[in-house]
């Protein structure tokens, strides 16, 4: 056995650490959008000055009124940001999400200054196709009887 080989073994979780993994990555990931959702509403002056500033608020007010869709997404990141900790309508959830999430970060954070931002939301777009390619994983209502 060659060294890399030894360090790869003994790095690798076990089965009992590995089966919380699931769960782990589906509550982290959803936690941004549930605490994302609550700023909609509890932050919704400030979001909305925000989009004011975004090089793209045109594109926004042309698909609708910014403060409707503020309140939409809003709702939608905390409903489903819930289901997806539950692990409850899993694939839904995270296409929900995801086609939720598309639209904000071309309007928002496709602009100077907003790297951080942009590429967080490119990460979170990778775990919520995660889920949806691959499902809830374990402790997951979506698998209770299976």
């Amino acid at each position: 056995m060659n060294r890399l080989t030894q360090i790869n073994t003994w790095l690798a979780p076990t089965k009992t650490k590995k089966a919380w993994f699931d769960p782990i990555f589906r509550i982290t990931t959803s936690l941004i959008f549930i605490i994302g959702g609550i700023g909609h509403f509890g932050a919704h002056a400030h979001m909305l000055s925000r989009m004011e500033d975004a090089p793209w608020r045109d594109a926004v007010k042309m698909v609708g009124d910014p403060s409707l869709l503020l309140w939409m997404s809003g709702a939608v990141f905390i409903v489903f940001g819930i289901a997806l900790a539950l692990g409850y309508l899993t694939r839904i959830s995270a296409l929900l999400l995801l086609l939720t999430l598309i639209p904000i970060t071309l309007a928002i954070h496709i602009a100077p200054g907003h790297t951080g931002p942009l590429f967080k939301n490119i990460a979170i777009m990778g775990a919520l196709l995660y889920f949806y390619a691959n499902g809830p994983g374990r402790f997951a209502i979506d698998r209770q009887g299976k």
